[in-house]
């Protein structure tokens, strides 16, 4: 490692000690994995009450076209990432990683929040859907700082050989998020008759949001910055404009290219599965909403629980060789899987989203990693960010509605499994060119 790694006090010390006392390591974790959490929550929340949030925000009479409107302003929030993510990298290679994410927390919760509070279309009409996409817009800024910033602050505090496991704790806290959210709208249908949860119940889970991101920001205001940031400052290496730095050196797009390549199969996979697939199996597949739910809630537990081991086998094995066994493996079952899903059973679907769980949990552990340890400190929250949020905006935010067109479109429900495979494929192609750096130090400069 360079200066961060230097035993003469300052940063370097703070990295030291950090060695010297692993527990040091777990508020730095739980800080990075709070807001991450908040993030996800919003997300699961959002799409596992899809249905019942198109009738809520929408004009009746026309289904299919109320739930793709929903899904679009789901989409909307991830188009307005990148720009976020500009402001936040900014910032966070500007005056740290610490205040920078401190504030995105807040955001994200003021517009989680705000949506639980919204009046319904009955009630204001069109002012309803377009408050949506208001709020919406915020949660998507505020987002484009989030993940990147808490695996950029986490792995910048990480020992040598186990960033791809700590890292990998945000996934499983996003993951721990789309579990909550889906086990909330699974408690809301199964208790409440669906008039109350479509009058009053959807409202909940919104406002928990609020609470939740108060105690993140608590958090996060007790830790200090990166020993990694600290290097750059004492050593007067901090750059005056991150964005311009970053889209001024041809060698960074190659970067930012492979970051976001890399990261295809996380995007589509988390939304389609994790966020869309209550949708899928209830409007679709005519399962009962708790059965949706609890099969959803069943294979999110099981992706949470394993995320960490596979951080260690990335930690061991590297992150190209553990990227490409799982793009590979999830290219080869995705279509299989989505057939079993379509038998209609329980149980059917519950084993079909658990096999493809399994290389979705190796590329959530292994994706932090090494997207983050693509780029030096100087940059590393910008260029990250700008990665990051393009990769999302193009696949992520927009799989739960793709995959609704192409069931409308083609009239099959094994469309979206083709999608899936795409982003696959994708990454996998990306894995196989990009630089294996899991045994490197970070680099600063």
């Amino acid at each position: 490692m360079q200066r961060a790694d230097s035993e003469d006090g300052g940063a370097g010390a703070v990295l030291t000690d950090v060695r010297e006392e692993p527990r040091k390591l777990r508020p730095v974790v739980v800080a990075a994995a709070v807001g991450s959490f908040v993030e996800y929550y919003d997300f699961a929340v959002y799409g596992a009450l899809a249905a019942i949030l198109s009738v809520v925000f929408f004009p009746p009479g026309n289904p299919t076209a109320a739930l793709l409107s929903t899904f679009a302003i789901f989409a909307v929030a991830f188009f307005v990432r990148p720009l976020g993510g500009l402001l936040w990298g900014h910032l966070g290679d500007k005056i740290g990683r610490q205040r920078t994410l401190a504030t995105v927390i807040i955001l994200m919760a003021v517009g989680t929040v705000g949506i639980g509070l919204l009046p319904s279309y009955a009630a204001i009409g069109l002012a309803a859907p377009i408050l949506v996409v208001a709020l919406r817009c915020v949660q998507g800024f505020s987002a484009g700082g989030e993940i990147m910033g808490a695996s950029t602050f986490v792995a910048e505090y990480a020992p040598e050989g186990r960033r791809g496991f700590l890292t990998s704790f945000i996934q499983s806290a996003t993951t721990a998020a789309l579990l909550t959210g889906a086990a909330i709208a699974f408690l809301l249908t199964s208790i409440f008759p669906e008039d109350a949860v479509t009058s009053w119940g959807w409202r909940i889970p919104f406002l928990l949001a609020g609470p939740i991101g108060i105690i993140g920001l608590y958090i996060r205001l007790r830790l200090e910055d990166t020993p990694h940031f600290k290097a750059i400052q004492e050593g007067h290496e901090v750059t005056e404009n991150p964005v311009r730095e970053t889209l001024s050196h041809r060698e960074n797009y190659r970067q930012i290219v492979l970051a976001a390549g890399v990261g295809v199969v996380q995007f589509v996979a988390f939304y389609m599965l994790l966020t869309y697939m209550p949708t899928y199996l209830t409007e679709e597949l005519g399962f009962q909403s708790w059965e949706s739910f609890l099969s959803l809630t069943i294979a999110t537990a099981f992706l949470m629980v394993t995320i960490p081991f596979a951080g260690i086998v990335s930690d061991r094995i590297g992150r190209r060789t553990t990227l490409m066994v799982a793009t590979a493996t999830l290219l080869v079952l995705t279509y299989p899987c989505f057939l079993l899903i379509s038998q209609g059973t329980f149980l059917a679907a519950v084993v079909g989203q658990m096999l493809m769980a399994i290389p979705a949990s190796a590329t959530a552990a292994n994706l932090l990693a090494a997207q983050t340890e693509m780029f030096p400190t100087r940059i590393r929250y910008t260029a990250y960010a700008i990665a990051m949020n393009v990769g999302v905006a193009l696949f992520g935010g927009t799989a739960p509605f793709v995959a609704t067109y192409l069931i409308s479109a083609t009239g099959s429900n094994l469309a979206p499994a083709f999608y899936l495979m795409f982003a696959a494929a994708l990454s996998l192609i990306t894995a196989l060119v990009m630089t294996e750096t899991a045994k490197e130090p970070l680099r600063d400069v």
